[in-house]
């Protein structure tokens, strides 16, 4: 008798929760991401997380009502290059320098907020410039999945592997008596140290690796194109991390190494400022993903007089060469993905970014699709990126129609994550902000 009375309660206290967590959203109208059209009426029934009906023809007596009657809805955006625990004024001394990973971590804490406040509900987070062996982003996705912060969902990356001396390696221009780097920190020389790095990133957290195939702008290197990891360690990285069932973003400026890097097996060429006519035949082959990071060079252009003199020049070198063959992978119709490497677009600025691919030749569609549709498919992730019955709640209002208007999406009224709210500035929901 005791058994049937806990298991009816059990029974009563779930549907309770059911109850308490079912909710329906009225809007203006909804995009449809994958053809382009806006959808009215707009109304969505979520519960537990998750879009359990769209348009249905009866409402839940239970469900609270979010009134969103005067705005534009959208799934929420995703940016597949951050660095949450990084800020930017010219350079990044004073983080390698001077401040402790658990500062680090903290400005995390404060950056994973603004980016979600900013429409932004999930990111990969692809690298830490902090003198330790933790991995900051790792622990920042887990707050954020445990509710001890708020913030996107993040994929992390953990530390980015490189060579020794190499764009990724934050003891350059440090005294060596200082400190010595290792795998641990993604500093590789040779296959079995490349091989090391990737299982020591999965060991401790990481869920996407990130490796830098080429030298890069703001790093001491003389260069900012030169293939540095070897054919061979590449391959090693790809081949280790799919085997854990990971993907690969290859930071690549250069030619030589993007190419090195499609052929290794990376799921995205993040920059890719010297893509050629090969580089974008073997991506649109192999489906490879370009994360242009190309909104950018607006804010490293406002700090430039702050950069070491190295570093400027090779900024003002690549920067045009990026737009120029950005313009040609658009179209040439490689599958782009929406990045920012926030903090070089501020944290909170990440829509951004849609402006700059707009400018570089995209149509309005194409790069809410690169922030939706094309990164949920780069992160192999099936029940986000798109506002469908069946799929996790990550929904965000805006004041304007944004095929007309895309700078709209630069001003988020509304965020929601996996059926929770962040973020309600429309002053109309009787729905309690998370």
């Amino acid at each position: 008798m005791n058994k049937l009375i806990i298991v009816a309660f059990l029974l009563l206290s779930s549907v309770v929760v059911a109850k308490a967590d079912s909710h329906h959203i009225q809007a203006k109208a909804y995009l449809d991401v994958t053809n382009g059209e806006l959808i009215s009426p707009a109304v969505f029934v979520v519960t537990n997380g998750v879009i359990q009906a769209i348009n249905p023809e009866n409402i839940p007596e239970e469900s609270i009502l979010i009134d969103l009657s005067e705005h534009y809805l959208l799934p929420g955006l995703m940016d597949m290059h951050t660095h949450l625990d990084l800020d930017y004024v010219g350079n990044f001394d004073a983080i390698i320098t001077q401040e402790p990973a658990t500062k680090g971590a903290l400005r995390g804490a404060k950056n994973a907020e603004l980016t979600l406040m900013a429409g932004f509900t999930t990111v990969r987070n692809v690298g830490a410039l902090h003198v330790t062996d933790e991995l900051i982003g790792a622990s920042l996705a887990q707050a954020v999945d445990a509710g001890w912060i708020k913030g996107p969902r993040i994929i992390p990356a953990g530390h980015m592997i490189t060579i020794l001396g190499g764009h990724g390696d934050v003891t350059q221009g440090l005294v060596p008596s200082l400190l010595e780097p290792d795998y641990k920190m993604g500093v590789v020389s040779g296959a079995d140290e490349a091989l090391k790095a990737v299982r020591y990133q999965i060991k401790q957290g990481a869920k996407v690796i990130k490796m830098h195939a080429t030298s890069g702008v703001l790093s001491l290197e003389d260069t900012v194109g030169a293939q540095q990891l070897s054919n061979e360690e590449m391959q090693v990285i790809v081949d280790e991390a799919r085997r854990h069932g990971y993907k690969v973003a290859a930071h690549a400026h250069g030619t030589e190494g993007i190419i090195a890097a499609i052929k290794a097996g990376a799921a995205s060429i993040e920059h890719g400022s010297m893509v050629d006519k090969e580089a974008i035949k073997l991506m649109k082959e192999k489906g490879v993903y370009l994360v242009p990071t190309s909104g950018s060079d607006e804010f490293i252009f406002k700090d430039i007089d702050n950069m070491p003199a190295i570093t400027r020049k090779k900024a003002e070198e690549i920067m045009p060469l990026a737009q120029e063959n950005l313009r040609k992978a658009i179209k040439a119709g490689v599958k782009i993905a929406l990045g920012t490497d926030s903090p070089l677009i501020p944290h909170g600025l990440n829509a951004k970014e849609l402006s700059a691919m707009i400018k570089h030749g995209m149509t309005a569609l194409e790069a809410i699709q690169s922030a939706t549709l094309n990164s949920a498919d780069l992160l192999g992730m099936k029940d986000i990126g798109e506002i469908k019955t069946g799929y996790k709640a990550d929904i965000i209002a805006v004041d304007e129609n944004p095929m007309q208007n895309i700078k709209t999406l630069e001003n988020v009224r509304f965020v929601m994550k996996a059926g929770q709210v962040y973020k309600n500035h429309t002053n109309k929901s009787e729905l309690p902000i998370n």
